[in-house]
């Protein structure tokens, strides 16, 4: 999403086990008064909340509970019910680092900056995009037409990005949670490939089995 200005602090919605990748579109139920605020304040400013990965029960300390790195999201549609729950579509943007929560707001709030992904080496590229391209192709060699069609579409979209390229996959294949954390944290994008390759592959064997 080129262009999109990334705030140097945000609001963080904290989930248990879960994971929104970028390229990845999150469906959200905002119901907690917090994250109400939250939502509001974000509306009224650059429309971009944080995912944060719980890996334990929340603590007053976020740090303590919350994996290092998350996901900011662009909130794409908000619809408020007369209740004042909300349910928005976000869609993540570029993963981060919470680099320090800060108090003063009722919710989650941190300090955060873009994590850079090291890139594939130039000679493995074409190999790895071989290879997981082919375990895509059989990953949904089972589902509907319009669905291959729509999900093939998507990756023409990023296939110019091996980031994007393994974020799309992953985030629509890869269902473990610790699985979808490992990724999401892992920094070598040539190591994102390799896992996910291992993954299909697995997939494709208990299906056979």
């Amino acid at each position: 999403m080129a262009g999109i200005e990334i705030p140097e602090q945000c609001g963080a919605i904290l989930l248990p086990r879960a994971t929104l990748f970028p390229q990845g579109v999150m469906p959200l139920h905002i119901f907690e008064p917090r994250y109400q605020q939250m939502l509001d304040d974000a509306l009224a400013d650059k429309c971009m909340i944080c995912v944060g990965t719980l890996f334990q029960n929340e603590t007053d300390e976020p740090a303590e509970c919350v994996a290092e790195v998350g996901t900011i999201g662009l909130i794409r549609a908000s619809r408020e019910q007369p209740d004042g729950r909300s349910n928005l579509i976000l869609h993540g943007v570029i993963r981060v680092a919470f680099k320090q929560w800060l108090s003063g707001k009722d919710y989650p709030f941190a300090e955060i900056e873009p994590v850079e992904s090291v890139p594939i080496p130039e000679s493995e590229i074409d190999p790895l995009l071989s290879e997981l391209r082919n375990c895509v192709f059989l990953a949904l060699r089972n589902f509907p037409e319009a669905i291959v069609d729509q999900f093939n579409a998507s990756l023409e979209q990023v296939e110019a990005s091996p980031v994007a390229f393994a974020d799309v996959i992953a985030q629509q294949f890869i269902l473990d949670p610790d699985k979808r954390r490992e990724l999401l944290e892992e920094p070598h994008v040539a190591r994102r490939f390799q896992s996910l390759i291992h993954e299909l592959k697995n997939a494709e064997r208990e299906d056979r089995n």
